[in-house]
């Protein structure tokens, strides 16, 4: 992957500069921090270079000073909310976050669990939270919130909420996801600190829009496609304009809401620190950017990306419609298309000479251009299964026509499949190839060589003819490959020739 974002250099300036945001209030900061933690594929895939775990890295720096405050919403839990990414339940990735901070030396000093009002779902969360040793808090909803600032900064208001004890001088507010009340928790701290005397401040981390890139630049376009389905818009910041004469990106949450924000700081402290809500805001991965047609490039695939995925809803009955016009319209401003996507191309022509679904993956040769492979489906495998197999033989330098896996070990299996499951297709999915290649590995060179270049995989670009099987979706993401699919299911595709 050719890379376009200092990643060292972004973890030293921006854990600076917020030790400098954490000295400007003294006592203590309450970060809000959007978006994912230790996960941001996103990132990565716009900013070639990004590490997806380079924010928690970033955390990890200032755990002398830190502590993790986890919220999460009441109605959240109720409603069983997914995470679409990982396919877990919001309150299952609250106890799974826990984890994986406490892994990398971070302190979980609780969890706050908003818009409570007794509910008996949430009551059996705090009691397994308790059994896992983790303080639990309570904030209630607040009628006419945010925009009835006399009550909300009031004993009726924030007043009601718990408040919660923190020791260090950094306290980063989470969530599983977003509408939890990451906000409104920093807020109710700081009116209830300001209460006790203790000088706090609030501040905003948020990676996407990048404030000091262009408007219509595509990596804050790909940020608009990636929340097409939340109606999120990037906006110039008029308040930013207005104080400083200077021009700076946000988006139009944060703009709509910091008139009310400026009132509520006003009423706590008396004063706002902050002239707009590009100032709330401590992001410095638009100073990393290290080559920017890379990173342009990038985030016209991810906009292509994004508008697959919309499509693929569609095809499955998701209401998309207004998803999938709103990228449409962002393609537009990045004057990009889906033929700007080779391997898209390349696995349309492919299944239109061949009448069955086509694969084509992507993968670099030494000197960092792009190869490009495509498969089919055949009697013995699916045709993601045979990309695999054609792209790590590619990679491990084995010739195309020599078989990783003997036709004596994919039978036995097809028959399981088809005699003893009940199952009705014979092929062989990606992750039962992948096992069969394992075995076979066990005794020949040929497949261990393929099995190592597994890793090799992460970041490559595929585009399938066909929408994929669970299976197949499933391992494309956990090998890291980023892929697109038609939106036609595989029965109307064979129907259509």
């Amino acid at each position: 992957m050719k890379i376009g974002f200092d990643n060292d250099k972004y973890l030293k300036i921006q854990s600076e500069h917020i030790k400098d945001r954490i000295s400007q209030f003294g006592d203590k900061l309450y970060l809000e921090f959007g978006g994912k933690l230790f996960d941001d594929y996103h990132a990565s895939r716009v900013l070639p270079g990004f590490q997806p775990d380079s924010k928690l890295k970033m955390l990890v720096q200032l755990a002398d000073c830190a502590e993790v405050v986890i919220v999460i919403s009441a109605t959240d839990i109720e409603k069983n909310k997914v995470r679409s990414d990982l396919g877990i339940t919001y309150d299952m990735d609250v106890i799974r976050l826990c984890e994986e901070y406490k892994k990398v030396g971070l302190v979980v000093s609780s969890v706050v669990i908003t818009h409570y009002a007794g509910q008996s779902a949430i009551n059996q969360f705090k009691t397994r939270l308790k059994k896992l040793h983790i303080k639990t808090y309570f904030h209630y909803y607040i009628e006419g919130y945010p925009s009835n600032v006399s009550l909300i900064n009031s004993d009726q208001g924030f007043g009601k909420n718990d408040y919660i004890k923190t020791t260090k001088p950094l306290v980063v507010v989470t969530a599983p996801g977003p509408g939890s009340g990451k906000m409104a928790t920093c807020l109710s701290q700081l009116y209830h600190d300001n209460k006790r005397g203790i000088k706090a401040g609030y501040a905003k981390f948020e990676t996407f829009p990048i404030w000091n890139l262009p408007l219509n630049h595509p990596v804050n376009i790909a940020y608009e496609a990636a929340t097409a389905d939340l109606n999120d818009v990037n906006m110039i910041d008029p308040f930013h304009l207005e104080a400083y004469g200077q021009t700076a990106v946000n988006y139009n949450r944060d703009i709509e809401i910091f008139p009310v924000l400026n009132s509520i700081f006003k009423a706590i402290y008396g004063y706002n620190p902050y002239k707009s809500p590009t100032d709330m805001g401590v992001n410095m991965a638009g100073n990393c950017i290290i080559d920017d047609e890379i990173c342009q490039n990038a985030s016209k695939q991810e906009i292509i990306r994004r508008y697959y995925n919309a499509l693929d809803k569609l095809a499955d009955d998701i209401p998309a419609e207004n998803e999938v016009y709103k990228i449409e319209l962002l393609m537009g401003k990045v004057n990009t298309s889906t033929d700007e996507r080779k391997v898209t191309v390349l696995a349309k022509q492919r299944a239109q000479e061949i009448g069955l679904p086509a694969e084509a993956i992507e993968l670099m040769d030494e000197e960092g251009n792009p190869i490009y492979i495509t498969s089919k489906t055949s009697d013995l495998l699916g045709a993601s299964a045979a990309l695999l197999l054609n792209a790590l033989k590619y990679l491990a330098g084995i010739e195309h026509d020599v078989h990783l896996i003997p036709a004596s070990v994919i039978e036995p299996i097809q028959k399981m499949k088809i005699e003893y499951l009940a199952g009705k297709n014979p092929r062989l999915h990606t992750d039962e190839v992948l096992v069969a290649l394992a075995m076979v590995s066990t005794e020949d060179e040929n497949a261990r060589k393929a099995l190592e270049q597994l890793p090799k995989l992460r970041g490559c670009q595929v585009h399938t003819t066909v929408m994929l099987s669970e299976v197949d979706t499933k391992i494309f993401k956990k090998l890291g490959i980023d892929f697109t699919s038609e939106p036609i299911k595989k029965k109307r595709f064979i129907n259509s020739y």
